[in-house]
């Protein structure tokens, strides 16, 4: 792990309680809804404890329904929109908390029944809003290095290792974080909700689930440089998070 921030314990109380399961992952406590989390051991590298977020209510109210015209795209709506209302904070709980209320909006129970994807319920919506909410905690710089990485970052192990999915389940449910859970009405939905975390959602994996993760990048990150620390950082990580793997004879 490499950390050269000075790291304090992370503690945030979410509307809902997550899954105990996650107490399997190193650095984090679930108890009901009370999420602790030691930075120490959670992050494999912890280099920026700074986060850019706007408050949800600010996001829910005057941006959501919010419309793109003809000479306005609704990407350069949402980065006028962090431009005006965003924030830095250092408070990581704060972060978490937002991220809650992001991803309860954009995976909501109400879109199953259009999805198209009959094998997604309601249970596996809980998994990736529970999952995304500590994907939030990721970060990259304006320059395209990674700064900050978690388990989560290798959605299908981390969710795998927490949700006893088998390797299939696991990439299915990456495959509609990934983009199988966007038709264009949602992608519009994406692009405004997480201006709450500063930017936008990019995701490692270009076309299918490899494990690269995804993380919320501000507007005007390198991609370029982006692949390339995605290309080198993966290996021994994802087999740390697969260590906590529970198995059954």
């Amino acid at each position: 792990m490499t950390t050269t921030v000075v790291s304090t314990t992370i503690t945030v109380e979410l509307p809902a309680a997550f899954d105990q399961r996650w107490n399997r992952l190193s650095g984090i406590t679930v108890d009901g809804k009370r999420i602790t989390i030691d930075p120490e051991t959670y992050f494999f590298r912890f280099e920026n404890s700074s986060w850019r977020i706007i408050d949800w209510k600010t996001v829910k109210s005057n941006l959501l329904p919010a419309e793109e015209t003809e000479v306005s795209a609704v990407e350069q709506i949402a980065l006028d929109f962090i431009k005006a209302h965003g924030r830095s904070t250092n408070d990581a709980g704060e972060v978490l908390a937002i991220a809650y209320q992001v991803y309860s909006y954009l995976f909501r129970d109400e879109h199953l029944a259009t999805l198209g994807l009959p094998n997604v319920t309601a249970d596996h919506l809980r998994m990736l809003r529970e999952a995304a909410t500590f994907m939030a905690l990721n970060k990259v710089e304006l320059d395209g290095l990674i700064s900050n990485v978690g388990p989560c970052w290798f959605f299908p192990s981390a969710t795998g290792v927490v949700f006893d999915l088998s390797e299939e389940d696991g990439q299915m449910l990456d495959e509609v974080y990934h983009g199988g859970w966007f038709n264009e009405h949602r992608r519009i939905e994406g692009i405004k909700a997480h201006t709450a975390l500063g930017g936008r959602l990019v995701h490692g994996c270009q076309s299918a689930p490899d494990q690269s993760g995804g993380v919320v990048a501000a507007y005007g990150t390198s991609m370029a440089n982006f692949a390339t620390e995605l290309a080198r950082m993966k290996a021994e990580w994802i087999r740390r998070v697969e260590s906590h793997r529970v198995t059954t004879a």
